[in-house]
């Protein structure tokens, strides 16, 4: 008997069952596999939504794996030679041109990016949605927020390391952010490139650290994540502990085991079908018309040429249109110290939802008007913030040409009237979350989940 319960392996008398047993025995195999799969009960009324979790697990595997092969290849070398190519931007294309698959893995590396992102999206939207992030579940929201965060800075070295125009160019806009910190903002700046400007030593720090540091720990905390989800258990859509009903050997009467109830019947259909479609992005439009891969990326970086539109990747544009929000000096506070600010608090405020909260009720299910209706406005403006990051600050919508003198058209069909308006009611949504969140009419929570 292990020391968490759960009997040890028992041998059937053939040599790979003493072999198991003696393995058993010295590590915790059996007993590990009965506490997170097969003996995990899970609430038996999970949908489409908590398909997501697993789909970010096959997509980090995805992105280990061929982060693995890239590395065989690839050269951290930011120095130009005699025709303004880099090491760097020649290895990718080496990667791409003469190592056999090699365009394969790089496409896969480059599509898993942004695959990762929209899944960590839909899971934390997710849990927004059903309360997973209330008591007893704080702990794992911000583990996940964490994650976020990680997932975030390894995006961002990778996108430094093929040394493309786009690269070079973004990388020097956002480093340069830092130094708005005030007293310690150019020596900090300084430090994380290990250069007075972006140059090979900012290349290689941000290799090293794209391949090594940041990714032990993602894992981390990914491990983290999971233990303490098993630990207090899943959430379901009704947003019911199902720990509160048990039979009499102590096993909740509304759950099933998580293998291979889900693993099996659940989630292995969800990432074949994600799979399907990840390989035909791969296969048929790795680019995705610029949007996962920037087609000014393809050119080799040159430090003398600034490309004319610089915007990151579609997974920071709605961060990066926090940072453009800010053009006005408050309590003599410069305007790109407001907006390094609120570029970081759009991220960090989500760490403190399990405490801004107060309905009685957790899941959307029986929350009242006022949640639903905030909820898809702040998912709606979350989305226009995404897509105004990614134009010029001068964007109007629907083509509108700005016409001279005061004009109200001016001002409503402009993204930078939108860009403010919306990271207004970002910040407005969490802050006000205590008060509106108690007056909203709930419904009356089931004790049980409900089941067909």
């Amino acid at each position: 008997m292990a020391a968490n319960g759960f009997p040890k392996y028992k041998s059937d008398g053939s040599r790979l069952g003493d072999l198991m047993e003696w393995f058993d025995a010295r590590f915790p195999m059996s007993s590990m596999w009965k506490a997170h799969l097969s003996e995990y009960y899970a609430p038996k009324n999970f949908n489409f939504w908590y398909f997501f979790g697993s789909i970010a697990i096959v997509v980090l595997i995805i992105q280990f794996v061929t982060g693995i092969f890239l590395t065989m290849h690839y050269q951290p070398d930011g120095t130009l030679n005699a025709s303004g190519i880099s090491g760097a931007f020649a290895s990718v294309e080496y990667i791409m041109r003469e190592v056999p698959g090699g365009w394969f893995i790089r496409y896969m590396h480059s599509t898993g990016a942004s695959a990762f992102f929209i899944v960590v999206y839909l899971h934390m939207f997710r849990g927004m949605l059903y309360g997973s992030y209330r008591k007893p579940r704080e702990l794992i929201w911000i583990f996940g927020v964490l994650i976020f965060l990680c997932l975030m800075a390894e995006a961002f070295m990778g996108y430094l390391l093929p040394w493309g125009q786009m690269s070079y160019w973004g990388a020097q806009v956002i480093l340069n952010m830092f130094t708005a910190i005030p007293v310690v903002g150019e020596d900090l700046s300084t430090l994380i490139r290990g250069d007075y400007v972006v140059s090979d030593a900012t290349l290689n720090r941000f290799f090293a650290l794209h391949v090594c540091a940041v990714p032990l720990a993602l894992l981390g905390l990914v491990v983290a994540h999971i233990l303490a989800l098993h630990e207090v258990g899943s959430n379901n859509p009704d947003g019911v502990e199902i720990k509160n009903f048990k039979d009499e050997k102590g096993i909740p009467l509304d759950g099933v085991p998580f293998h291979p109830h889900y693993t099996i019947g659940h989630d292995l259909p969800a990432n074949v079908i994600f799979l399907f479609f990840f390989f035909g992005v791969v296969f048929f439009w790795p680019e995705v018309g610029g949007y996962f891969l920037e087609y000014n990326n393809f050119l080799p970086a040159d430090p003398m040429q600034t490309p004319a539109h610089l915007a990151p990747v579609w997974y920071f544009t709605p961060f990066y249109s926090m940072l453009r929000a800010m053009v006005w000096n408050f309590f003599w506070i410069d305007a790109k110290v407001w907006g390094v600010i609120s570029m970081f608090a759009g991220v960090l405020i989500l760490l403190f939802l399990p405490w801004l909260d107060r309905s009685p009720a957790k899941s959307i299910r029986y929350r009242g008007p006022i949640f639903k209706v905030l909820l898809a406005i702040f998912v709606f403006s979350f989305v226009i913030l995404g897509f105004l990051g990614t134009k010029a600050p001068d964007y109007h919508f629907f083509g509108y040409t700005p016409s001279e003198g005061f004009n109200p058209l001016n001002i409503l069909l402009s993204g930078s009237f939108h860009t403010k308006f919306f990271t207004f009611y970002y910040f407005l949504f969490f802050l006000t979350m205590p008060f509106w969140s108690k007056i909203d009419k709930c419904k009356p929570v089931p004790e049980r989940v409900t089941f067909k």
